[in-house]
């Protein structure tokens, strides 16, 4: 049985899915794809904690599903913008888990880690899964992952479903 390591970048999941399709992914059907036939070595889920009830509701349905859930604070900048980057702490897990696993999943469409998608596979030997919404994930990203799945249909919550993941 193949082990594999899961990492969701749920910012930009959770904004590309919603800007393109205009709905939420389907973290249950992300999981049972994602993880079908294999051993679960790590599945962390990076987000940002600005302390809402619904995404501590959102969070506590992810660690249900399996995930670690990691949170930076949300940082508010006095021009407007926002902070809450986890691209080093996706990186240095990833770096950590992808010699103890034959798969490495990622989900996000950012570009910068096209070099991590790559380092990884050539040093560890190991096939990187990038999930993500193709027409905003980055096509160095695409093209550096072993396999990239599109989010769409089968991996959207639709409007009508009964447990939708909230906001």
């Amino acid at each position: 049985m193949q082990k594999v390591s899961l990492f969701v970048d749920v910012q930009n999941i959770y904004y590309t899915t919603k800007e393109f399709h205009n709905c939420h992914f389907n973290y249950n059907i992300f999981w049972e794809k994602a993880t079908y036939k294999r051993e679960v070595v790590k599945a962390v889920a990076y987000a940002i904690d600005k302390g809402d009830e619904k995404q501590e509701k959102f969070q506590n349905i992810l660690r249900c599903i399996g995930f670690e859930i990691k949170l930076k604070p949300f940082i508010q900048r006095s021009d407007g913008s926002a902070k809450g980057d986890w691209d080093v702490g996706i990186t240095l897990d990833v770096m950590e888990y992808a010699k103890k696993s034959d798969v490495v999943v990622l989900a996000s469409g950012d570009g910068d880690f096209d070099l991590l998608v790559n380092k990884v596979k050539k040093d560890f030997e190991i096939t990187v899964e990038v999930y993500g919404v193709a027409n905003l994930t980055a096509a160095s990203l695409i093209n550096a992952a072993s396999k990239f799945i599109s989010i769409d249909n089968d991996l959207l919550l639709k409007s009508n479903t009964k447990n939708k993941i909230i906001d």
